[in-house]
C-alpha cells in the first residue's frame, strides 16, 4: 500500500477540501495521513477513514510561528514513510519540496488561493517578497499542480508556464441525500422570521460582513445569522449593540461541518460578499457558495467573476453592484418578498448540485493519483 502524507497549516476540523481529498485517496487505495495544527480551542475531529496528526505549536503568529511550523513539518516528513507528498498552499511547500528531493517522493502542490496576494501580505512588502521568492524558486520545478478555479489556474499558468489542474472545493452530493435535518427549535433559530445566512471559516476584513450587519437596519421580518470565526467578529458584535440590532443579528461560533449544514438548510438566503480589494478576493470561489447550493439556498453575492459565473449559469441568485448597506438591504428585501423568484432559484440549486459535486470533481484527482499507484 502506497503512503501519502497531506500537509496543511490550519486546523483540520474545519478544512473540508483536504478532508475530501484525503478521503478520495483513501478510497483509491492509499494509506493516508493528514498533518495539520491544533489550537487550544480546536474542535475535536470526527472519526475519519485515514490517519491524522495535529501539531501543537508554541507560537501562534509571526516569523517564529512560521519557522517553528516549517521545522516541525520537515522533521515529521523526514521520519515518516511517504511515496507521495501533498503540500496544501505555499506555507507548507518548502518542507514538502525538500523531503521530496531527499526521499525521491512524488510531490503534488494544491494551491487553494493566490497565496502572495492575500490581504495579510499586502501591507508588508518584506513578507510578501520572501514568500514570492520561495514561490518563484519552487513553482517552476513542480510537475503536478492543482488549484481551485479557472481564474487562479490561468494566473499561475501564465506566470510559470505550467499546466494547472482545476479541482473545485465542492461538497459531496451524498452528504445531502443522506442528510437528516434538525428543526429550527433544536437549533435555537427563530421560527417566525426569514433567515439570512453568512457563514465561513474566515469571517475577516473585506468580506462584506460589516456591511451585511449595517444592512439589517433596513431589512424587514428577517434575521441575519452569522456562523464562524474571524478577525471582524468582535467588531460586528460591537456594531450590533451600537445599532440596536440585537433582535436582528444572531452569532453562532465555529462549528463542525455537519453541524454547520444543519443551520444552512434552514436559510432562506445565503450571503457571500467578498470585496474586490485584492487579486485573491477578486478571483475567489468561496466554499460557502457551494454549501448554499447543496443546501438548496438561493444566493446574494458580490459581483466577482468566478462567483457570478456560477450564479448566472444556473440562475440561482443575484449579485450586488456595490457594498452600500442600503443597496444590500434593498436587494435582500426584494428577494425575500418575491416568493415566486425564491422558489425558482431554490429549484435551480438542485440542478446545480447535481452538476457541481465532489463525486464528479474527484475524478480529476483520481486520474492523477492513479499514476503514482
Amino acid at each position: 500500500m502506497k503512503n501519502v502524507i497531506l500537509s496543511v497549516i490550519n486546523d483540520l476540523s474545519t478544512d473540508q477540501r483536504v478532508h475530501k481529498v484525503a478521503s478520495t485517496l483513501s478510497k483509491l487505495g492509499y494509506k493516508v495521513t493528514l498533518v495539520g495544527r491544533v489550537y487550544r480551542g480546536s474542535l475535536p475531529l470526527d472519526k475519519r477513514a485515514y490517519n491524522t496528526k495535529r501539531m501543537f505549536l508554541l507560537f501562534r503568529k509571526g516569523p517564529f510561528f512560521y519557522l517553528e511550523f516549517q521545522i516541525r513539518l520537515f522533521l515529521y516528513l523526514l521520519f515518516h514513510k511517504s511515496n507521495v507528498l501533498v503540500a496544501n498552499d505555499l506555507d507548507t511547500l518548502l518542507p514538502n519540496y525538500l523531503i521530496s528531493r531527499l526521499k525521491s517522493s512524488n510531490l503534488v502542490y494544491d494551491s487553494h488561493e493566490l497565496f502572495c496576494e492575500v490581504p495579510e501580505l499586502q501591507n508588508n512588502p518584506t513578507k510578501k517578497k520572501i514568500w514570492k521568492q520561495l514561490e518563484r524558486w519552487i513553482f517552476p520545478k513542480l510537475k503536478t499542480i492543482f488549484t481551485v478555479n479557472e481564474s487562479i489556474a490561468k494566473i499561475y499558468g501564465d506566470e510559470y508556464n505550467k499546466n494547472i489542474i482545476v479541482v473545485r472545493n465542492i461538497p459531496l452530493l451524498s452528504n445531502q441525500i443522506n442528510f437528516q435535518k434538525l428543526n429550527k427549535v433544536n437549533l435555537e433559530l427563530p421560527t417566525e422570521k426569514k433567515i439570512i445566512l453568512l457563514q465561513g471559516a474566515g469571517i475577516n476584513i473585506d468580506r462584506g460582513a460589516e456591511e451585511a450587519v449595517e444592512a439589517m437596519q433596513y431589512v424587514n421580518d428577517a434575521i441575519l445569522v452569522i456562523i464562524g470565526a474571524g478577525d471582524v467578529i468582535a467588531i460586528l458584535k460591537q456594531n450590533v449593540i451600537k445599532l440596536g440590532l440585537n433582535n436582528k443579528v444572531q452569532f453562532i461560533g465555529k462549528v463542525n461541518f455537519e453541524r454547520l449544514m444543519q443551520y444552512t438548510h434552514h436559510a432562506d438566503l445565503g450571503l457571500t460578499l467578498d470585496k474586490d480589494t485584492n487579486i485573491n478576493y477578486r478571483y475567489s470561489l468561496p466554499n460557502k457558495l457551494f454549501d448554499y447550493i447543496h443546501a438548496g439556498v438561493p444566493v446574494l453575492a458580490s459581483n466577482l467573476v468566478e462567483i457570478r459565473k456560477i450564479i448566472f449559469q444556473f440562475n440561482l441568485g443575484d449579485c450586488i453592484n456595490s457594498h452600500s448597506p442600503i443597496e444590500i438591504a434593498d436587494k435582500i428585501n426584494k428577494i425575500l418578498n418575491d416568493t415566486q423568484k425564491l422558489q425558482e432559484w431554490k429549484k435551480n440549486t438542485a440542478i446545480a448540485a447535481a452538476e457541481l459535486n465532489w463525486e464528479k470533481e474527484e475524478q480529476l484527482l483520481i486520474k492523477v493519483y492513479e499514476k503514482f499507484l
